[in-house]
């Protein structure tokens, strides 16, 4: 399963999906649970349950959210999970960047570019311009933006009745 984002170009044209992975997803469900929950700490069991998803694979993407500061974890008795900043400091565009292994959209954006075009073809630049425009974007979307319904997300998710 993917994400899909259409990228439009300045001019209006819709071009080539760019995907974004079950990774990336997932930690955005994460950081949105965590935004909503905050009287205490979670589980991963919890998080898998409420969005019916793998807890091994959420397992992973827990990991690198802590690593890079996204979570705080908390082991032993009582442990858990929490948000490792505030909601309203966590930009959409800075969890993308740091959970989403691959932003190249095209072959030339990558190290292994083998395309026989390269380097008369502006087509890259078009690319980066809209990855860029993209990016800028969701950097100025915050966490606490995304989850500004608490109580609909809460009932979504089915913690809380209505």
């Amino acid at each position: 399963m993917h994400l899909i984002v259409f990228v439009v170009l300045s001019n209006g044209d819709m071009v080539q999906p760019m995907r974004l992975t079950v990774h990336t997803d997932y930690a955005l469900r994460v950081l949105m649970y965590l935004s909503v929950r905050t009287e205490r700490l979670a589980t991963i069991e919890e998080i898998a349950k409420a969005y019916q998803i793998s807890e091994n694979h959420l397992m992973k993407v827990v990991n690198r959210l802590a690593r890079h500061g996204f979570v705080e974890t908390l082991r032993g008795r009582g442990g858990g999970l929490r948000l490792g900043k505030p909601a309203d400091a966590t930009t959409i565009g800075e969890v993308l960047r740091a959970v989403e292994d691959d932003l190249h959209i095209v072959e030339c954006f990558g190290a292994a570019d083998t395309c026989r075009i390269s380097q008369a073809c502006h087509l890259k630049h078009a690319f980066n311009c809209a990855l860029n425009a993209y990016l800028s974007e969701l950097d100025g979307w915050t966490l606490a933006d995304i989850v500004s319904d608490r109580k609909a997300l809460l009932h979504e998710l089915r913690l809380v009745e209505h």
